[in-house]
């Protein structure tokens, strides 16, 4: 049995990540920092469904912190999934925007990004097979008004991918990001209404989040072999 790590585990999209893994076989460590209740209601729905799911709490933002949760897993085999989902938003208007503003959305999509996926890079190379997809967002791709910290982030995110694609491509693991528009959430609610969907999106809703689930599936899986170092957008043709 495959292992998968979704960091950020427990949010609209990342539950519906873990779901997804699960039912195709995977053994899925849901990851929380603050929310580990919820983490862990949402193994014992995956287990209660037939699968296997565990519980994992550490701050992605803390290197130290990572390594060490991450050796305790690794203690019982190579992590070969790994769904770099772990995101913040703190918006601001840039002549506005704090130093903390910035350096906290950063610091948990990117160096998050380094912190939780160096340590499983190389058990992945070990076993010749492996899948990181980076969850990120439309904001990477096209930029958004208040959203300069997490555009940052999210393009920084796109960049790293296509570069470790590239040097872990020969050893049987791919690195690919997928950059969702506007997911349905409980943020996504306060955020839009219907009218805002349908006069920005083409297909006049919002996604759900077992669609980005689906692509993540996809990526994750052996049919994916030959797809690395792409950017794949699932938003309703907003772009």
């Amino acid at each position: 049995m495959k292992r998968a790590l979704v960091t950020g585990g427990s949010g609209a999209i990342g539950s519906a990540i873990c779901r997804r893994l699960a039912a195709d076989g995977m053994h899925v460590f849901v990851h929380a920092n603050r929310n580990l209740d919820s983490a862990q209601e949402l193994c014992n729905k995956i287990v209660k469904e037939g699968h296997s799911a565990q519980a994992v709490r550490f701050d992605v933002t803390d290197p130290a912190g990572c390594e060490s949760a991450l050796e305790a897993l690794l203690e019982e085999g190579p992590i070969q999934v790994l769904v770099n989902n772990a995101g913040l938003h703190d918006d601001a208007v840039f002549p506005g925007m704090s130093a903390n503003q910035w350096h906290s959305v950063i610091d948990v999509s990117l160096n998050g990004f380094y912190n939780v996926t160096r340590p499983l890079t190389m058990p992945m190379i070990r076993t010749r097979w492996g899948r990181i997809v980076n969850i990120t967002s439309i904001a990477g791709i096209t930029g958004n008004r208040g959203q300069t910290n997490y555009a940052a982030a999210k393009g920084a995110l796109h960049a790293a991918g296509k570069s470790l694609a590239l040097e872990l491509a020969s050893r049987g693991i791919t690195v690919n990001s997928v950059a969702p528009g506007i997911i349905e959430s409980p943020m996504i609610e306060k955020a839009f209404d219907r009218e805002s969907i349908s006069r920005l999106v083409p297909m006049k809703r919002a996604g759900k989040p077992e669609e980005v689930a689906g692509l993540v599936g996809y990526l994750a899986s052996d049919l994916a072999a030959y797809v690395t170092g792409q950017v794949i957008s699932i938003n309703g043709g907003m772009i």
